[in-house]
């Protein structure tokens, strides 16, 4: 591993690539520590420092945003109005026939996608960076500390604008570094800096471990974390890695004197074929009641039964909630992610056939079969491992702080394993080129 990693570097377009990845990545790092203007960076330092954040509603977007969310810099955002406003472009393509239209059209349609993609991040960023600044101003964003009401001292028209318009710059300025990474250095531009962001708080996260445990100086705890941490990665790397694959044969055809088809190949289907979309759209549905409750006024019977049931995480409720959900979005997703009538008609249009299936009608419902079938272990996979967060280390009270799970461990080996497929075949080809010189 080492040998190729120091390859790679030695490689001149692949090195200028790689360092050109690097040097975006410190850009969007540096970013993540400057606080915006209006806001007494003092007063939040101390409310971090001195109180427990609000995990339960914001948790989410602060760790996509590598803990700027918190800190309320220009980066406070992150990437998140941009995966909010894909994953709506992703559905509503199936929904509006105009776009699915410029779906099929290739290059220029997805082109065309992109760019309402990038109009409805600066749309939810404006939105998004609006609620984070009327949380902050109301004291709402951090609880128990003694002066979160003090965050924002002047909370005049003119201040707040210029806060959100900030952010929302900031939020427009990660997608353009995101979009370089993608034209000019390696892997996916907006997975790596989600990668970035994700890994930038383990540090923290684990110290926290090991400050708050009580057995060996918390040495116990820490050992555990990272114990159970390794074996989560192992089974998130194993599963990730599984698919199903289906032979296809395709049907040999004479034009003039030469024959062409008779190649067999297969269908690669993926275990976890819906990805981290199910974790995140679940997520998102369960903090919206709590959203609300928060910012209701008085002390009403369900605003207290969802402080009590949904609000918490490690309530029963929300437990229960959280793991249907993601299975039901599990199936969700991959009903409209693919489509088995659409690729059996493209089988039967080009000669192919899987071996004992006949062409048309029957592959279609072979290939929902076979889906069904594999997308139930699937969804129980990505639940349990969701769910791992609020279960592991329960005993020893660091749940809160546990970084291996969830969404969290999900993104980061996808993540990896693609930027690491992507520099492997760069390689290859490099050592093919000089091999065959």
């Amino acid at each position: 591993m080492l040998t190729a990693f120091a390859r790679a570097f030695k490689t001149p377009d692949l090195r200028k690539k790689l360092l050109f990845t690097l040097g975006i990545i410190v850009v969007f790092r540096v970013g993540t520590h400057i606080p915006i203007p209006g806001v007494d960076y003092r007063n939040v330092q101390t409310c971090i420092d001195n109180a427990q954040a609000n995990q339960g509603l914001f948790g989410l977007v602060n760790m996509f945003s590598g803990g700027a969310l918190l800190q309320i810099t220009i980066f406070a955002l992150g990437i998140m109005p941009y995966i909010t406003a894909s994953i709506i472009l992703q559905l509503l393509t199936v929904v509006i026939p105009r776009l699915e239209a410029l779906k099929k059209e290739g290059q220029a349609g997805t082109a065309k996608i992109t760019q309402y993609t990038r109009y409805l991040t600066i749309a939810l960023a404006i939105l998004q960076g609006t609620g984070l600044v009327a949380t902050a101003r109301s004291g709402a964003l951090f609880s128990g500390c003694p002066v979160a009401s003090q965050i924002v001292p002047d909370q005049s028209v003119f201040v707040t604008i210029t806060m959100v318009i900030t952010m929302t710059a900031g939020t427009a300025a990660v997608m353009w570094l995101g979009e370089l990474i993608t034209d000019r250095g390696i892997g996916n531009g907006m997975s790596i800096l989600m990668f970035i962001s994700i890994a930038a708080t383990f540090p923290s996260a684990l110290w926290a471990i090991k400050e708050q445990g009580s057995l060996a100086d918390g040495w116990i705890e820490f050992g555990t974390v990272v114990l159970v941490g390794l074996v989560v990665i192992g089974l998130v790397v194993f599963v990730e890695q599984a698919q199903r694959r289906i032979p296809v044969q395709y049907a040999k055809r004479m034009i003039g004197r030469r024959s062409y088809g008779g190649t067999s190949t297969y269908i690669p289907l993926k275990v976890n074929q819906a990805g981290i979309i199910p974790v995140i759209f679940a997520s998102s549905l369960l903090y919206i009641p709590a959203l609300i409750a928060q910012f209701a006024g008085g002390n009403s019977g369900w605003k207290i039964w969802i402080e009590k049931n949904l609000a918490l995480p490690d309530a029963p409720m929300h437990m229960v909630l959280y793991f249907l959900l993601i299975i039901f979005f599990a199936f969700f997703y991959v009903a409209i992610s693919f489509n088995p009538e659409e690729v059996a008609d493209n089988m039967k249009k080009y000669g192919g056939f899987i071996p004992g299936i006949r062409a048309g009608r029957p592959t279609a419902e072979y290939l929902s079969y076979v889906l069904n079938r594999i997308t139930w272990p699937g969804s129980l996979y990505l639940g349990l491992i969701a769910l791992v967060p609020t279960m592991a280390l329960a005993g020893f009270g660091a749940n809160q702080n546990f970084p291996f799970g969830g969404t969290s461990i999900l993104i980061i080996v996808g993540v990896g394993l693609e930027t690491v497929k992507q520099i492997e075949s760069q390689l290859q080809q490099r050592n093919y080129e000089g091999f065959l010189r």
